[in-house]
């Protein structure tokens, strides 16, 4: 018996698939005997069928947006989509009408979903919902901003979003900051604002921005993060900013990466360039990265007066050193303790005040393009300038320059600047070797066309090779002005090699 209840059961079910099958199909006409009109309806019901089921827009189709015929007829259909489309609001993808309200109130909704409890105290784990753009073109008024602070694991990808014309000069197209309205809405009045409000010291952990094209049309600037942990920035495009293009505050490891970054849209020689301005990226934080990274222009590439970054893998072109430009400029005097490895300088360079442990390694400078140590109150301590390339076009340019404008650099320890590749440039460096041959009894090797810092030889080593049969007695007689004087009590002929070393501390 129960053989045959099996049987009967599969015979049933694949009835009722026929006659789905039938429901569907069974109402299109024979071939050569449709009609145009017809069969143009029938598709558009088979397409409304079809969107019923792959289709998800959200968890609730918003209440603005009414289903198709052919879609009413269907049983309701519970989607476990987090993925919240913009159009699904009224954003219009074309650009053509201004599409804030709409995609604020898609992001209104998407945080207002359930949770998956919390990432960091005070943090609440929105289980990776995600906004999407649609590949459309949308045009804002004013920034995008979370409803409320205490949010985490959240996405915005895939389309443009360009700054109206009357889109405030001080605002960021996406902005993740605690504005003084959000803080309103938390404070206020709602029992959702009361559940998203946070008691963690950061506003947001763990959100994304990818796929995006962000067009700030010479009104403000692309992205704030502001007081955020864990922050995502990948495969942006960010143009057309007056301030910054991406601003990091305070918060905690905020990573940008694969991105583009440039104030005008160039791929150099501009003829613009020397009135490039703004900042494409400041990190005014602790523990962020930057990684493959290329800014094309602006006054300054990258502005760092936080801690503990890394940049690597970064192309600076952004206004070549010659019109005023900067590629990095370090800006936290006496407390740098940041890293520039394998990196481009291309016709803009390095400017670090007052640098404590600072590490530029392995990174290659074209176009005459250099290095500043600029001094604020004459600090420069745990310096690394090594293993990189420069290539000029003869002009003298030295390959690392000091800035004493505000006064000597007193303080220098532990200043390292050796093993550096350079081609059409002067080479400086704290370590240097150099040799003199002759007769007599005192040979001076003169160290100033090399050494970094004027007068500051701490170390010395020599070896002298007489070639007459005599045995003379010799010794170092004399370390000044970054000259070194070995003497002998005989007249020899002789050769004398020194090495001689600025980096040992005292």
């Amino acid at each position: 018996m129960a053989r045959k209840a099996l049987l009967w059961s599969i015979f049933m079910g694949l009835a009722s698939f026929s006659f789905l099958l039938i429901h569907v199909y069974g109402e299109q006409p024979q071939v050569g005997q449709f009609s145009g009109g017809h069969y143009h309806d029938q598709m558009r019901k088979l397409q409304g069928f079809k969107a019923s089921f792959v289709r998800h827009d959200s968890i609730a189709l918003s209440p603005s947006i009414s289903p198709s015929p052919s879609a009413a007829q269907q049983p309701p259909v519970v989607s476990s989509s987090r993925v919240y489309h913009v159009t699904s609001y009224g954003a219009d993808p074309t650009g053509k009408m201004d599409s804030t309200e709409a995609i604020l109130k898609a992001i209104s909704d998407a945080v207002q979903g359930p949770s998956e409890g919390s990432l960091i105290e005070g943090i609440q784990n929105l289980g990776g919902v995600q906004l999407s753009l649609e590949g459309g073109n949308y045009l804002i008024s004013r920034p995008l901003r979370l409803p409320a602070t205490g949010l985490g694991n959240f996405m915005i990808h895939g389309g443009t979003l360009r700054a109206s014309d009357d889109f405030p000069t001080d605002g960021y197209l996406i902005d993740l900051s605690s504005s003084s309205n959000s803080k309103n809405e938390v404070n206020g009045k709602s029992s959702m604002d009361a559940q998203l409000s946070s008691s963690s010291s950061y506003n947001y952990e763990y959100i994304t921005l990818k796929d995006l094209m962000l067009d700030s049309n010479y009104r403000g600037g692309g992205i704030a993060v502001i007081n955020s942990l864990r922050t995502s920035i990948d495969n942006c495009y960010i143009v057309h900013f007056t301030t910054n293009g991406i601003l990091v505050q305070s918060g905690h490891e905020t990573y940008i990466r694969n991105s583009f970054l440039g104030q005008h849209i160039t791929a150099g020689g501009d003829q613009g360039e020397r009135n490039f301005s703004g900042t494409a990226i400041t990190l005014m934080g602790n523990d962020n990265a930057v990684t493959d990274v290329v800014i094309f222009s602006a006054a300054i590439g990258i502005m760092i007066s936080g801690q503990a970054n890394i940049l690597t893998g970064v192309h600076c072109y952004n206004k070549a050193t010659g019109f005023g430009g900067t590629g990095i400029y370090l800006k936290l005097p006496g407390l740098t303790q940041n890293r520039i490895v394998n990196s481009y300088l291309d016709y803009t360079g390095i400017v670090a005040e007052d640098p404590v442990q600072l590490d530029i390694s392995n990174c290659f400078f074209l176009g005459d393009a250099y290095i500043v140590l600029k001094s604020i109150n004459g600090v420069a301590n745990g310096v690394n300038i090594v293993d990189n390339m420069f290539g000029g076009s003869d002009k003298g340019i030295e390959i690392v320059q000091l800035d004493q404008s505000n006064g000597p650099f007193k303080d220098i320890k532990q200043v390292v600047i050796d093993r550096n590749n350079v081609k059409g440039m002067n080479l400086k460096a704290t370590v240097a070797r150099g040799s003199v041959s002759g007769e007599g009894n005192s040979w001076v090797v003169d160290f100033n066309n090399v050494l970094l810092f004027p007068n500051l030889i701490r170390h010395v080593q020599y070896s002298l090779s007489a070639t007459s049969s005599e045995f003379p007695n010799h010794a170092l007689r004399n370390v000044s002005g970054n000259r070194v004087q070995i003497q002998t009590n005989l007249n020899v002929s002789a050769s004398v090699f020194v090495t001689v070393d600025q980096s040992v501390a005292n």
